[in-house]
């Protein structure tokens, strides 16, 4: 079998995925045409040649603009309910979606509003399919911790649906430790911890999150390479890393795939797995993903294969789901050496 059928073939999960991010040209312009939000484009041709980033701030700058069509429930569960047929169409079994409250909050747009819609799609998706999909609740960095406190307290209701929280938005002078109470909140209530480190940010802003904040899994990571005592200590405590390919050539984190020091983490035993961040933004979803890594560095099925295997034990999937996946992934490569 190909390294391109596999890809396809292979029950995945995805562990680093912006819902917000997910949103299509096409669903823009029309839930823009819907509501009259004033768009600085006048066609889908027009949003696509607006994706092309100088940096991380450039993105944000259009991801927010974008997220201003999102408002009223049926926007959420569209923009739900897309990227849950990519997973089918692309054999993720298992997706663990971020969403940003206060993306949305800031703008008038409460809970009640796209919680339902989020949840009515992730439960068609799980009732027609058997689709598994958990929610991490991610606060801005940018904005003040207090900001992100309050947005803690508006989600109270919801935490019941909700398995972690994450950290997210702009890196650089908004160290992990500036979140560290509502972080410790979060912990006390029994939820998953994960934070965006090390993408733009130094290595020392994953210091911070393992240590400060106490996660259980860095998103991004990449930069971790710089420290040589860092390294070895994901490596001892086995903490995974959810890297993004795509997202990162995209914002001239790497100026080319070929530089991507995914793989050389992967033979270093760092428990690395390939998401699609942004997908609509940066060019791909996760067989994208896959496929550019092919494409840059010759994958072998073993590469692709471990890469597979540790989405499954880097995701908060309990450890009986966990160990069916990993068995039908063994299950599959038997049948197609």
């Amino acid at each position: 079998m190909s390294i391109e059928s596999l890809i396809q073939s292979l029950p995945k999960a995805e562990l680093h995925l912006h819902i917000e991010g997910s949103l299509e040209p096409e669903l823009m312009m029309h839930l823009a045409q819907k509501h009259q939000v004033d768009l600085p484009y006048k066609s889908i041709e027009q949003v696509r040649k607006a994706y092309q980033f100088e940096d991380l701030q450039s993105f944000l700058d259009l991801y927010y603009l974008g997220a201003s069509v999102l408002i009223d429930e049926q926007d959420f569960y569209q923009l739900m309910w897309q990227y849950l047929c990519q997973c089918r169409a692309q054999n993720i079994v298992h997706t663990e979606i971020m969403f940003d409250p206060q993306t949305h909050t800031h703008r008038g747009i409460g809970f009640d509003i796209f919680m339902p819609g989020f949840l009515r799609a992730m439960e068609v998706a799980y009732q027609q399919w058997g689709q598994s999909s958990q929610l991490i609740l991610s606060f801005l960095r940018h904005l003040p911790e207090q900001d992100a406190i309050d947005t803690f307290v508006q989600a109270q209701p919801y935490l019941h649906q909700v398995t972690a929280v994450g950290l997210d938005s702009s890196e650089l002078n908004h160290p992990p430790t500036k979140f560290k109470s509502v972080y410790a909140q979060a912990a006390k209530k029994g939820l998953k911890l994960v934070a965006h480190a090390g993408e733009e940010g130094p290595p020392e802003y994953i210091w911070e999150a393992l240590n400060e904040l106490q996660v259980d899994r860095i998103d991004h990571g990449v930069r971790s390479i710089e420290d040589p005592e860092l390294v070895q200590t994901l490596i001892n405590k086995q903490m995974p890393l959810t890297v993004c390919p795509l997202s990162n050539t995209k914002l001239c984190v790497f100026d080319d795939m070929t530089q991507h020091n995914i793989l050389s983490m992967l033979e270093r035993d760092i428990l690395v797995t390939v998401n699609s961040d942004d997908p609509s933004y940066f060019g791909g979803y996760l067989n994208e993903n896959f496929l550019a890594l092919h494409q840059a560095f010759d994958l072998t099925p073993a590469q692709l294969i471990q890469l597979v295997k540790n989405s499954f034990k880097a995701s908060f999937l309990d450890e009986s789901k966990k160990r069916y996946w990993l068995a039908k992934i063994d299950e599959f490569a038997n049948n197609t050496d």
